[in-house]
């Protein structure tokens, strides 16, 4: 039985890194942000949130990429649940070059969207519509996302790589490590929408999700503007339509 425990011990232990590092990956995705940017919009409105701290990419003349994520949903009340995990994996063809290593926050903002991610497989793509924006230096300005789609994403690179693109990239439920994590047998469902569990650990990772909004809607916009406007979760979204992932870049600032 040691063998065991010291092995589920170490997937924990695993998984709250991920938790961990997700935590710094939403401080810093809204770094600067103003009542103004795109991204305080997005979380204020948005269902749920996917964090992916890590998805490395490598390639030469076609490639793949892939990195651990959570999924958090947000209830009535404004409180968010724990973390469900999940995987990022993807395969692009084309012309490509380098490497690189990309966070990704995406804003799943129907419940069209949310129930899509909780089969055990979704596709980012034709599944549901979904918008991204890329970003080297900040994520204040551009039009990405601006179309009716269920999820809404922004990313921001280390590295060179020339092509690369989300579309395409397939979400995976991770059933080990939601066991793991939650040490009994569970789904995202379970976490995400009845909130039946709970692991301690994701405390900060919750609080940060609500303590950037606040601060990012406490500073003026480039027009001195703020606002108060509490999260959108009590009102029902429009289902959005099926759509490709479109991408736009934003300029650096």
């Amino acid at each position: 039985m040691m063998p065991l425990h010291a092995a589920m011990a170490a997937s924990m232990e695993e998984e709250q890194s991920l938790v961990d590092r997700a935590t710094l990956t939403v401080r810093d995705m809204f770094s600067g942000a103003t009542a103004g940017s795109k991204v305080t919009r997005y979380l204020a409105e948005s269902r749920g949130v996917i964090i992916c701290p890590s998805v490395f990419r490598m390639s030469i003349a076609f490639g793949g990429g892939g990195g651990g994520c959570v999924f958090l949903t947000r209830d009535a009340h404004g409180s968010w649940s724990d973390p469900a995990f999940y995987r990022m994996s993807s395969a692009n063809f084309g012309l490509q070059l380098g490497m690189q290593d990309v966070q990704v926050m995406l804003f799943v903002m129907t419940d069209q969207g949310v129930q899509s991610l909780l089969d055990s497989q979704m596709k980012l793509s034709a599944d549901v519509g979904t918008s991204f924006a890329s970003s080297g230096s900040g994520l204040e300005a551009g039009t990405a996302g601006e179309h009716n789609t269920s999820i809404r994403g922004v990313q921001k690179s280390k590295g060179l790589f020339a092509g690369a693109a989300l579309g395409g990239s397939k979400m995976r439920v991770n059933s080990a490590a939601n066991r793991a994590y939650y040490n009994q047998i569970v789904g995202p469902e379970d976490i995400v929408v009845s909130m039946r569990v709970n692991n301690s650990g994701a405390d900060p990772l919750r609080s940060a999700l609500t303590e950037v909004l606040a601060t990012a809607q406490s500073r003026p916009d480039k027009n001195g503007q703020t606002t108060t406007t509490a999260p959108q979760t009590q009102q029902p979204m429009e289902t959005a339509p099926s759509g490709s992932v479109s991408s736009q870049s934003l300029p650096a600032q």
